[in-house]
């Protein structure tokens, strides 16, 4: 069973036959995490940095934002029974689509903003593919823990 995790959504699962999927990642990033231990994996789909930047849209949807939706992904995995010591994590997108000039340059602060939230609470990411100028789309299967990514242009990989 397929479930798509929109721009802005996040979901998370422990059910063996789910596969999650982000498609079109540009200047957002997706963040993938799995438990192998007990079969549990997330996916954010997040757009902006911060949440302080529209704190009332960060209440409708913690999800849009690194500084929310990263802290929602991670618990709601834990209600499932992971643990932070086991996950695997993979980033990818952050790239410059629609800014050639770097004039917002908000793929780049979308990464830099995981980034001292994972510093900050010591998560090691696994493997990442971020920047440059194209669009990424992502998938993880449950039941297995594989992460698959395509990139414009190029034919889908396993991570």
């Amino acid at each position: 069973m397929k479930t798509i995790v929109g721009v802005s959504d996040m979901k998370v699962s422990n059910n063996k036959d789910e596969v999650l999927i982000t498609y079109s990642l540009g200047s957002c990033i997706g963040v993938v995490i799995y438990d192998s231990q007990v079969k549990v994996g997330g996916m954010l789909h997040y757009m902006l940095p911060e949440s302080q930047i529209d704190k009332e849209k960060a209440e409708k949807n913690p999800y849009m934002f690194a500084d929310t939706g990263i802290p929602s992904l991670f618990k709601s995995a834990y209600g499932l029974g992971a643990l932070k010591s086991r996950m695997k994590v993979v980033v990818v997108g952050g790239a410059q689509i629609l800014d050639q000039k770097g004039f917002f340059n908000i793929g780049k602060r979308n990464h830099m903003a995981l980034r001292k939230l994972f510093f900050k609470n010591g998560v090691i990411i696994d493997h990442e593919d971020v920047g440059g100028n194209v669009n990424r789309t992502i998938r993880i299967e449950i039941g297995t823990g594989d992460i698959y990514m395509k990139t414009s242009g190029k034919v889908e990989e396993k991570l």
